[in-house]
């Protein structure tokens, strides 16, 4: 496993990741989530070895970063922010060179290059140099080294910057797949990669972890988890949402539109929707549209925690 331990950085007067401490296992994939500025790519740097902590350290595999570096980064897969590449190599030479840096030779650097070339699907564009590449294809170069040499643990600074949504979703879906046998850690600002690909998610602000929980548990803190959103055939009045305020089990009503109301249980759950739903439907005269249930927004949550509103 990936376990952190106390890391801390400081520069100048400025502590830009402070006593951050945290463990993520086999077939976990961690989504480090915070504003800008907030110290992810810091503490991402400081996992992988790119910066010496102030304080702290991480063990990779068991391994210390800090004291025993090189056992450790032989390890890990590292996709760094903006994905650094040398532009005036092309695509096949850039991973032949990062084959070789890794110990390939021969028949198994040539293996290796073309399956990743194949993977990250980059084999119409190899012999182009990387400066004429899009941002996009650049990405993928850069996710294509860091996991040329088979590493157990992965750790990408926004994976999927740059692509379009049809190559986020492969690389979503590389992410997946790649998680059943490694340890990864994505840091990204899209809240959707987190429900997508993440099994747990830390949300980080100030240099400092708020949050350590489960994509669901993010969404049940939300104060739209359980909800039941209505829409009905015909306009609603006043009248009517003071008769639903009434109710046991309901902790607010909310008109949306001329014909719409959001309704806020004071516990969410099937027991909740289905006694609100036949009440509506036996209980009074208004016909039904349609109706669904919230399952919570991370981007509330997101919002209420490193904000604190």
């Amino acid at each position: 496993m990936i376990e952190v331990k106390n890391l801390t950085k400081i520069f100048g007067k400025k502590v830009a990741v402070d006593n951050v401490s945290f463990c993520v296992e086999k077939g976990e994939v961690l989504g480090f989530l915070g504003p800008n500025a907030a110290g992810k790519t810091t503490t991402m740097r400081m996992i992988t070895g790119f910066l010496t902590p102030t304080f702290g350290t991480a063990l990779i595999g068991g391994y210390d970063i800090v004291e025993n570096p090189v056992e450790a980064k032989k390890r890990i897969g590292y996709l760094p922010e903006n994905a650094p590449v040398y532009p005036d190599m092309t695509v096949l030479g850039f991973l032949e060179f990062i084959a070789e840096i890794r110990g390939f030779y021969g028949k198994e650097k040539k293996r290796r290059v073309g399956e990743i070339l194949e993977r990250c699907f980059l084999s119409d564009v190899m012999y182009q140099s990387i400066s004429t590449l899009s941002k996009g294809f650049k990405q993928r170069v850069c996710l294509a080294q860091s996991l040329i040499h088979d590493p157990e643990y992965l750790i990408l600074d926004e994976p999927t910057d740059g692509l379009d949504p049809n190559q986020k979703h492969e690389v979503r879906n590389m992410i997946k797949q790649l998680s059943e046998k490694k340890t990864i850690i994505l840091s990204t600002h899209i809240l959707e990669e987190v429900e997508a690909v993440c099994t747990r998610a830390i949300i980080i602000s100030n240099g400092k972890i708020l949050v350590d929980d489960t994509p669901d548990g993010l969404k049940k803190r939300s104060s739209y988890y359980g909800a039941v959103r209505v829409s009905f055939q015909e306009e609603i009045d006043d009248e009517f949402l003071k008769s639903l305020k009434k109710l046991p089990g309901i902790r607010n009503v909310e008109k949306t539109s001329l014909d719409s109301v959001i309704i806020y249980p004071e516990k969410p759950g099937a027991d909740f929707v289905s006694s609100i739903i036949g009440y509506l439907r036996e209980k009074t005269k208004k016909k039904i549209r349609y109706f669904f249930v919230e399952q919570g927004r991370l981007d509330e949550v997101f919002r209420k925690i490193t904000l604190g509103k």
